[in-house]
């Protein structure tokens, strides 16, 4: 990941929504959200390299605990409690909501870490679990919290996360195994740093295809987006706090803690919303809350940088002035 991609990732929902109220596309960018998402995830994949996965997570086993009990222990019940609290009367919205919510972010949470210096080498080795936990556990999380009220196709939606997950894990497995008979661990890497560039580009054509195709479901039900406000505000908050108490009662250092409110805090709406095009298309409600996230989630992380940045230069100050 890099420093231009939260200007790229913000550039594609501007220039997807521009061209989602300008021209009537129907669903066809939709199609191009699968294959860019099972792209940019076997790239994921085939970067993950097992060693270095386990030797960035063995120095930090309170953090790796910590990130994994809130996001899918606490996150997953949170979410069922704000979508049965605030948006039971509206059952598309609260399965988007929780499929928002119980998806932690694999890709732009790096680069806000590493804008408020946080451990970027740890924030890198949560991905894998992050990632194939979500993915596995989607279909329970949602069943489990939303199933009744929303009426969940639980075939189709396995079926979609098998796809998103399935297709990227063969191709990355296959990768590594022809690298690891030629002995080309090293050049793989090598290789697959020099193609970030493609895979932030595969993440932009998938956020210009949902919101060019979904813009227009916004702009017709403004008032489902308002709806939305109230539970995604009181996530991001409660999860900042969630986070910050956690680092505290775990003595956390300042890059670690980063690191932890960072992976608390951001949402994989594009796979989220990859799956639920697949499972729920005749359902557009579903898509607003996977769309709006983003418009609520990237400010909220840049603002969060900033407040961590500047409360630890303070710190560094007064320690310095005694």
């Amino acid at each position: 990941m890099t420093r231009w991609q939260v200007p790229v990732v913000l550039a594609a929902v501007v220039v997807g929504t521009a061209l989602g109220l300008a021209f009537d596309l129907g669903d066809a960018p939709e199609r191009l959200v699968v294959p860019a998402l099972v792209g940019l995830l076997a790239l994921t994949f085939a970067g993950v390299n097992g060693r270095s996965f386990a030797e960035g997570i063995r120095p930090y086993p309170k953090v790796a605990a910590a990130s994994l009990g809130i996001n899918f222990l606490w996150t997953p019940a949170f979410a069922g409690l704000l979508g049965w609290l605030l948006l039971s009367d509206h059952p598309d919205l609260r399965l988007g909501l929780v499929m928002l919510l119980v998806t932690p972010c694999t890709d732009w949470y790096l680069v806000f870490t590493g804008t408020a210096r946080g451990n970027v080498a740890l924030a890198a080795s949560l991905l894998p679990p992050n990632l194939v936990l979500q993915l596995v556990l989607l279909p329970v999380f949602v069943t489990a919290l939303t199933g009744s009220a929303a009426d969940v196709p639980l075939f189709e939606l396995a079926v979609s996360v098998a796809v998103v997950l399935g297709i990227p894990l063969v191709v990355a497995a296959v990768v590594r195994f022809l690298a690891a008979r030629a002995d080309a661990h090293d050049r793989l890497d090598r290789v697959l740093e020099r193609a970030q560039p493609v895979g932030l580009g595969l993440l932009a054509t998938a956020i210009v295809a949902i919101f060019a195709t979904h813009a227009r479901v916004v702009t017709d039900d403004p008032d489902a987006f308002v709806r939305l406000l109230a539970p995604l505000g009181a996530f991001f908050a409660v999860a900042y706090l969630m986070a910050t108490g956690a680092a505290r009662t775990l003595a956390l250092r300042y890059p670690e803690r980063v690191t932890l409110t960072m992976t608390t805090l951001a949402r994989n709406s594009p796979v989220a919303l990859a799956i639920a095009t697949v499972a729920f298309p005749d359902r557009p409600l579903v898509a607003v809350a996977l769309v709006a996230g983003p418009l609520v989630e990237l400010p909220v992380l840049a603002l969060t940088a900033n407040r961590l940045t500047h409360g630890h230069h303070r710190k560094v100050e007064r320690q310095c002035s005694l």
